[in-house]
């Protein structure tokens, strides 16, 4: 059984200390490509996620079994029929969101934080284990994808939520929240140069968060000596 204080360490590794996108910079190719807008963003962490929780947890299960030499190769094919089926059911249920993300789906597939989380945590760990550590990555992933679409359409077009109507058909064309009605948009932010900018900047702002923390803790030392 896993206890509260292990869930805690799981979630707080994944969201913050080893955030895969802020920390670790690893598959910076969907996180700079997709995140032009909220839904995008949001749509690929949500397939990244799922592909995630669902190939550690098969991975952990067969771990055993599964000789040393070709453990990669296997993993790869583990991973391969999930993003199978993740582009299937998005093909089929939301066709036009699909199109968007177009080939990212696919290469979920060989994307680095996948594949080494599943070599690196699950290979090792119990299934539950695996799979909140995996749900955890993928979450951390998702809120970087989610405030970086905001930020960059935001910046871009002056809405949120634009797209949304690719989800849930045209009705859902008015849940577009238009902050800056009259705004005329600033086409850098929603191009690939906007997205480094925008990544820069949280990364930065990131990494002030925790000197400045260490400061407080260093400072609260003294104190309580």
């Amino acid at each position: 059984m896993m206890t509260m204080s292990e869930f805690r360490s799981l979630f707080h590794n994944g969201l913050i200390k080893q955030n895969t996108g802020l920390v670790q910079l690893l598959g910076l190719c969907p996180l700079l490509a997709i995140s032009n807008n909220v839904v995008n963003a949001l749509s690929l962490g949500l397939a990244t996620t799922m592909v995630m929780a669902a190939s550690s947890g098969a991975v952990s299960s067969v771990r055993h079994f599964v000789p040393n030499e070709i453990r990669i190769p296997v993993f790869v094919l583990i991973i391969a029929a999930l993003v199978t089926v993740i582009d299937l059911a998005m093909n089929a249920f939301v066709h036009p969101l699909y199109l968007v993300l177009g080939i990212f789906i696919p290469l979920i597939t060989t994307n680095c934080i996948v594949l080494a989380r599943a070599d690196a945590f699950a290979a090792k760990n119990h299934p539950l284990h695996s799979v909140i550590d995996a749900i955890s990555m993928g979450l951390g992933l998702t809120l970087v994808l989610i405030v970086l679409g905001a930020i960059r359409e935001l910046a871009g077009k002056g809405t949120l939520l634009s797209g949304i109507d690719m989800v849930f058909g045209q009705a859902a064309k008015g849940w577009v929240l238009h902050i800056l009605p009259h705004y005329q948009g600033f086409l850098l932010a929603i191009l690939p140069p906007g997205a480094f900018i925008a990544l820069g900047l949280l990364i930065a702002a990131n990494n002030w968060n925790k000197a400045r923390a260490v400061q407080r803790v260093r400072a609260a030392v003294p104190m309580a000596a």
